[in-house]
């Protein structure tokens, strides 16, 4: 019987080393162009197909998965890490959580070392990475991959995710319905998937209300940067301030909500997505977009258990929903409100 073809063989037909093989196999974009295509022939003229998942298999060591995500320190996905947790431990594994601190760099470091601990899954929250299908290690063939809060364009694998795009244009729609035209966007710059899905939810809400769209009034800062008190108040001022907030991110609720309270501008009417431990204790209390990550981590995590168990169906996108907490800071009227006709609107 012919025996199985190894990265050795690859990398022997190649030129090339083992270790070569493994980095373009991996991604790894620090190998010239002229090495990659020369090791990807290799592998197409052996049939090698990369099953780190097998090695797993064979071995019986790591019988873990693993869940990279941005920061363990971010209460979103320190409680998503939660809900995988429960999950891989009722399935007899344990869980590794790795942080790659939103660096495409350092995903592919965690991602690379992970794959050579032979993980038998792998939960991911993706960077601004791309990953090769022609040569990925991931899929039903090889390591079994769930990619979380934002898709991976470049593999068609599981996806667990929110709609963003919808939830957002919610959010606006309900600022809208209490009265408010001029509603400021803060958020992260559109690089991010979320980001981008959110700003154009916030601008169908406005296009759905007959609301002109006006960039002035957006604000974005890059993702690890806190809004600017500049921002917000320049929102706040000049002849046609907004008199309400939307804010794409928790991270950013944090900081508007301070520099609301810090300016004693509490009677700005706001909604955030994602919610806050704090956010009923604040004044006003809050109103968010809230999802749930626990439910996120569940979700991910039996789709990941049900791969790794040999289900072999073609990959899902699975859309969970949100939930739009009224609480108080988004029903806030404009400071002079006054329903329009349908007449008035047109003609307004």
């Amino acid at each position: 019987m012919k025996s199985a073809v190894t990265l050795q063989d690859v990398a022997e037909l190649a030129g090339v080393s083992a270790k070569t093989v493994s980095r373009v196999i991996n991604g790894d974009q620090a190998v010239t162009d002229k090495t990659t295509q020369r090791v990807k022939k290799a592998i197409t003229a052996l049939s090698y197909t990369p099953n780190p998942h097998a090695r797993s298999l064979r071995t019986g060591r790591d019988q873990a998965i693993a869940l990279v995500v941005d920061s363990i320190s971010d209460p979103f996905f320190a409680a998503l890490a939660e809900g995988v947790e429960e999950v891989a431990r009722e399935a007899g594994l344990f869980l590794i959580v790795a942080n790659a601190g939103d660096s495409a760099t350092r995903e592919r470091e965690v991602v690379d070392s992970l794959l050579h601990r032979s993980i038998s899954g792998l939960i991911l929250v993706p960077c601004l990475l791309s990953y090769d299908a022609s040569t990925s290690p991931f899929g039903p063939r090889g390591v079994p991959l769930v990619v979380v809060d934002r898709p991976l364009e470049d593999l068609n694998v599981d996806t667990v995710l929110v709609d963003n795009s919808e939830s957002a244009q919610r959010a606006v729609a309900h600022l809208i319905a209490h009265g408010h035209r001029r509603i400021g966007f803060v958020g992260t710059t559109i690089e991010r998937y979320t980001a981008r899905e959110r700003l154009a939810g916030y601008r169908a809400a406005l296009e759905a209300a007959d609301i002109a769209f006006d960039p002035s009034i957006v604000a974005v800062t890059p993702y690890k940067s806190p809004a600017e008190r500049s921002h917000v108040e320049f929102l706040l001022s000049g002849p046609d301030p907004v008199t309400a907030i939307f804010v794409a991110d928790a991270r950013r609720s944090l900081d508007v909500v301070r520099i609301l309270h810090q300016i004693n501008r509490t009677d700005i009417a706001y909604v955030g997505f994602d919610d806050l431990v704090v956010a009923e204790s604040l004044n006003p209390p809050l109103t968010v977009v809230r999802q749930d990550p626990l439910e996120i981590g569940r979700t991910a995590a039996n789709t990941l258990v049900s791969r790794i168990r040999g289900d072999q169906r073609p990959p899902e996108r699975l859309v969970l929903s949100t939930t739009l907490v009224v609480r108080g800071s988004g029903e806030i009227r404009p400071p002079i409100f006054r329903p329009l006709s349908t007449t008035q609107e047109k003609t307004a």
